[in-house]
């Protein structure tokens, strides 16, 4: 087996079923591995039913990916959130394009016109600074992810902190080809607010602040204050 699909969940029912229909076409090339995080709705019902394996995990994305990783089959991992949709030739471009890690642009979905514009930003801002984020689908050689030990088992910020430390390996291969991804979390407390509150937490973090303070903070769309 070549490619392994690694999707974290947690109380992911309304996406999962239409996340792993898509990836059926891949599935003699690409196995599909469901890590879940605790979830008290049917997920794991739906995920059984689709995916090559459905495994469990304490709650934490991180840790999930990194369950995942150990118990994958394929050379190249690949992980992918649940609101979260590949183009069609995906295998194919990441096998024609990279043997050591690398990330695809994204196009946010939903109904509020800036995500097109925090969509282009995230993009240039990942080619620039070669950081990628989860929702960009990052994708990496197994030997290479054992050899830093996978992600670092923190609340928020795991994906920030992976990249850190491929980039200083290698930079990362940034393919232009769009996935297609939920904007949610940004409609949730607003467009322009999200972008304060991403940008602030990631400048915390640089600062040293701990992530799971900064979990806490983002889940109530505050990164200015702790109480």
């Amino acid at each position: 087996m070549q490619y392994s699909m690694i999707i974290p969940t947690l109380n992911e029912a309304d996406n999962i079923e239409a996340c792993l229909l898509a990836l059926q076409s891949i599935r003699p090339q690409c196995e599909v591995i469901v890590v879940d995080g605790g979830s008290f709705d049917n997920t794991l019902q739906i995920a059984r039913l689709l995916a090559d394996k459905v495994l469990s995990s304490d709650k934490g994305r991180a840790k999930q990916m990194n369950i995942g990783a150990k118990q994958a089959m394929g050379e190249m991992l690949i992980f992918l959130h649940a609101d979260t949709f590949l183009p069609a030739n995906a295998l194919t471009l990441i096998g024609q394009t990279c043997e050591t890690w690398g990330r695809f642009d994204i196009q946010l979905q939903g109904k509020s016109y800036g995500l097109s514009v925090v969509s282009a930003l995230m993009n240039i801002r990942s080619r620039l600074t070669s950081i990628a984020t989860g929702d960009q689908v990052i994708f990496v050689h197994r030997q290479l992810f054992d050899s830093i030990d996978g992600y670092p088992d923190i609340a928020l910020m795991e994906d920030i902190s992976l990249s850190a430390q491929l980039k200083k390996i290698t930079p990362p291969i940034c393919l232009r080809e769009k996935v297609i991804s939920s904007g949610r979390r940004w409609e949730k407390f607003g467009v322009f607010k999200t972008i304060l509150l991403m940008w602030g937490c990631r400048l915390r973090y640089f600062f040293g602040e701990s992530p799971d303070v900064l979990s806490t903070l983002y889940s109530r769309g505050q990164f200015w204050k702790q109480s």
